[in-house]
């Protein structure tokens, strides 16, 4: 009994206080935004994408990645080629070609009225969800922290140029130690 209650307080202990990121699907995000204005961040990701697998791993749940997440966003997962209704800004959109889980199906409505060329792609948007920037790639947490930083601060506001945001990166102090 005692063993039992060691091996539970060392398990439990570590990821007390942890920040984790708490997906949600578009319609709950723009729902919970008329309630308490916040940054959407859409993770455009498909079932087969291993690059898209790893993030989820190893940056979304990176302690200090989850925190500004948590925090300052509210998160969305999109499946980019699946077969969801979305309603976003007055327009429909599905995927009349989808076809299922045993083929690739082609890019959703939504994956491509944002724009989206390759996964996984991260989409900012403000709290009226006009668009910030989107990020493609596999991206690891010290490479992401900077941008859901300048983001949720709204230091993205004050930057104009690549000479604005080199110096930004210059200046900024990661929280992440690899």
């Amino acid at each position: 009994m005692k063993k039992i209650l060691i091996l539970m307080i060392l398990f439990v202990i570590p990821t007390a206080g942890m920040a984790q990121v708490q997906w949600m699907t578009i319609s709950q995000a723009l729902e919970a935004q008329k309630k308490a204005p916040k940054k959407i961040l859409i993770d455009f990701y498909a079932d087969w994408c291993e690059p898209c697998k790893e993030m989820d791993k190893k940056t979304y749940n990176h302690p200090e990645i989850a925190k500004i997440i948590s925090e300052n966003f509210y998160a969305v997962k999109f499946e980019s080629d699946g077969n969801s209704t979305v309603n976003f800004l007055g327009h429909k959109f599905t995927n009349p070609e989808y076809k299922g889980k045993k083929g690739k199906s082609t890019l959703h409505q939504f994956s491509k009225y944002m724009n989206i060329n390759m996964i996984p792609t991260m989409v900012f948007l403000d709290e009226k969800t006009d668009p910030i920037t989107s990020l493609s790639g596999f991206l690891k947490a010290k490479e992401v922290e900077p941008y859901f930083s300048m983001i949720a601060s709204n230091d993205y506001k004050t930057i104009k140029s690549r000479q604005e945001w080199e110096g930004y990166q210059k200046k900024f102090k990661s929280k992440i130690k690899e």
